[in-house]
């Protein structure tokens, strides 16, 4: 059962950016620390960045300085940030709840080269 729900994925240009928002589906609860995860075809899922309740940051090598993770903890929404995406950016992205060990639907970004 999906738990969080996410939104803003889609298709842009290389050098482009998107911003992705993750927040809880239905019943009301507040996020914990947040991971995002991306999962491209035939390759295991990562974590790309990940927020802690205090807005501790975390990243991937391959997203630092392109990539910002926010919380806005009035919306009890977190953000991904994209800019200066490229092609290998490409995959299915989540969210994660890691106290609760909730799984957002997933969100498809493409970068056309």
């Amino acid at each position: 059962q999906v738990q969080l729900v996410e939104s803003g994925g889609g298709l842009v240009q290389a050098g482009g950016s998107l911003r992705l928002s993750c927040t809880p589906s239905g019943r009301t609860f507040s996020l914990t620390a947040i991971g995002y995860y991306r999962q491209a075809p035939g390759k295991q899922r990562e974590l790309v960045a990940g927020i802690g309740s205090g807005g501790d940051t975390n990243y991937a090598d391959s997203v630092k300085g392109r990539f910002i993770i926010s919380r806005d903890n009035a919306k009890n929404t977190v953000y991904l940030q994209m800019n200066s995406l490229k092609p290998e950016d490409t995959a299915v992205y989540y969210c994660k709840d890691y106290i609760l060990n909730y799984w957002s639907q997933g969100t498809q970004v493409t970068v056309s080269s």
